[in-house]
C-alpha cells in the first residue's frame, strides 16, 4: 500500500479530548477541579492540574503522556486500553481495518461519532446498534 492509499483509507480526531469532554466541564458529571482530584495515576500518583483539564476540555495543545492515561482513565472510570486507544487516534489516527476491533471499536462506540465527522468510523458504530 502506497502512502497515498493509507491516508485515503486513516482516520484521525481529536478522540482523546472528545472522551474527557463528555464527562468534564460545565454541566457535565465533573467540573475541571473535581476531575483533577479524581485522576490519579496509580503507578506514580501523578493527578493532572485544574488547568491542564481545562486546556485538555477546550482542544488546546497539550502532551499526552502514559501517565496521563492511566489517569484520565481512572478518573473517567473507562478502561485504560480504551483511553489509550483514544490518545493513539487523536496523535496518530487509525487505519479503517483497525477501528473495527478492540479497544479502537470501543472507543468509537463511545465516541457515537456525529455523522459527517467519520464517515467509517459511523459505519461501525451503525453496525453495532443494528446487531444490538
Amino acid at each position: 500500500m502506497t502512502v497515498r492509499e493509507a491516508a485515503a483509507v486513516s482516520e484521525q480526531r481529536d478522540a482523546l479530548t472528545e472522551l474527557v469532554q463528555q464527562y468534564v466541564g460545565v454541566g457535565k458529571r465533573w467540573s475541571t477541579r473535581d476531575f483533577s482530584e479524581i485522576a490519579v495515576d496509580p503507578k506514580t500518583k501523578w493527578t493532572p492540574s485544574k488547568s491542564l483539564v481545562g486546556k485538555i476540555i477546550k482542544g488546546d495543545g497539550y502532551a499526552i503522556t502514559p501517565k496521563l492515561v492511566s489517569a484520565l482513565a481512572v478518573g473517567l472510570g473507562v478502561p485504560r486500553d480504551v483511553v489509550a486507544a483514544a490518545a493513539h487516534f487523536q496523535v496518530i489516527g487509525y487505519a479503517e481495518s483497525e477501528l473495527a476491533v478492540g479497544a479502537p471499536a470501543t472507543l468509537i462506540h463511545r465516541l457515537d461519532a456525529p455523522p459527517g465527522d467519520a464517515p467509517k468510523s459511523r459505519a461501525v458504530a451503525e453496525r453495532w446498534d443494528q446487531e444490538g
